[in-house]
């Protein structure tokens, strides 16, 4: 395996392989859901390339960038097991400079839900993303589903930028209690845990309805709301795969969608229906 900080050294290397080229972007401390990436990416591509880069422009002032979970070491071995081929460790110089082009968010996607309370947000992820594919350029690029509003977002920006990479959304992965793994859950303690665990059970719920034929939205985001008092919800949406607001539950097209506040932690979850 090897370990590459230079963009330059990344390029040159890459360029040469002649191979399909699998990336899984990250931000470090990695757990069982980056490793379901890294699995799919062994599975459809030659070359696996993982970057760990905690983006600076992502994230807003107050929130959590000096404190974000960094495990350097554990990463590289973690990744040397899951036979990744190439990580990549840049520095903030190494991808930004002093006077920075940038790339902006859609006005309405990326504004709404994430994008409605941290401005700015998805500016960052989408410059940063951007840049990593130019850098990496790779065939196929692999991303949680529990990133819903992201994953949407940077398949809106291939398509629009007629980048030449597939994007493969790949299921979140949950600890057996239906907690979703999260670098952030190492925040919480054993009590905002289990609280935390209504998020889980306010999404099987809303499963469990639309099973039942219950399809009117309103409906179920009121026994999904009882779910989760006494938590600090920062919405409860139930959209169409195209982040557009739906009255009744679309078979096939529907995201069910849950932010909250856990003591100072930050959770989002999800189920595509």
């Amino acid at each position: 395996m090897k370990i590459i900080s230079n963009v330059n050294e990344l390029k040159n290397y890459l360029k040469i392989q002649m191979k399909t080229i699998g990336f899984v972007p990250t931000m470090g401390a990695l757990h069982d859901g980056h490793l379901s990436l890294i699995k799919q990416a062994k599975k459809e591509c030659e070359l696996i390339v993982v970057s760990i880069f905690v983006n600076p422009t992502q994230f807003l002032a107050g929130e959590d960038l000096e404190k974000y979970p960094s495990r350097d070491e554990a990463d590289k071995k973690i990744c040397k097991l899951a036979g990744v081929d190439v990580v990549f460790l840049p520095k903030k110089s190494d991808i930004y400079g002093s006077d920075e082009v940038s790339l902006k968010a859609p006005n309405i996607r990326g504004f709404v839900l994430e994008g409605a309370t941290r401005p700015g947000h998805f500016d960052g992820v989408l410059t940063v993303v951007n840049k990593l594919f130019n850098i990496v350029n790779p065939n196929y690029a692999y991303f949680g589903k529990k990133d819903a509003q992201q994953l949407n977002l940077i398949t809106l920006m291939v398509k629009q930028l007629f980048l030449d990479v597939k994007i493969v959304p790949i299921d979140t992965v949950r600890e057996s209690d239906g907690l979703a793994l999260s670098s952030r859950n190492i925040y919480m303690s054993k009590e905002q845990r289990v609280e935390a665990l209504k998020i889980s059970r306010s999404l099987y719920e809303a499963s469990k309805m639309i099973q039942k034929k219950i399809y009117k939205t309103e409906k179920i985001k009121e026994v999904m709301s009882e779910i989760l008092v006494p938590l600090k919800v920062g919405y409860i949406e139930i959209l169409n795969r195209d982040f557009e607001t739906i009255e009744t539950i679309e078979i096939g097209n529907t995201i069910v969608l849950v932010e909250a506040l856990i003591g100072n932690t930050r959770l989002l979850d999800n189920i595509w229906l």
